[in-house]
């Protein structure tokens, strides 16, 4: 089975890296972006038994920073 985990910085906590990509698209000439939050997706095959707890505990204990970071498991 296919997962998808998509990993977004919480509200409130600071973004450099979508500032700078913000920035990089007003200096190529987008005009109208407003603000940009990087996040980071990641794919997975996990055995077709695998339950939502496991997947869940991987991302607590690896996937994601659970201080900064949400995630939000996605089965393909």
């Amino acid at each position: 089975m296919n997962i998808r985990i998509f990993v977004t910085l919480k509200a409130g906590v600071l973004d450099p890296q979508g500032r700078a990509i913000g920035h990089a698209l007003g200096s190529l000439g987008f005009e109208g972006v407003g603000e940009v939050r990087a996040g980071k997706l990641i794919e997975m095959a996990v055995a077709d038994g695998t339950d939502d707890a496991t997947i869940d505990r991987m991302c607590r204990q690896l996937l994601a920073n659970t201080v900064i970071e949400d995630y939000r498991i996605e089965r393909a």
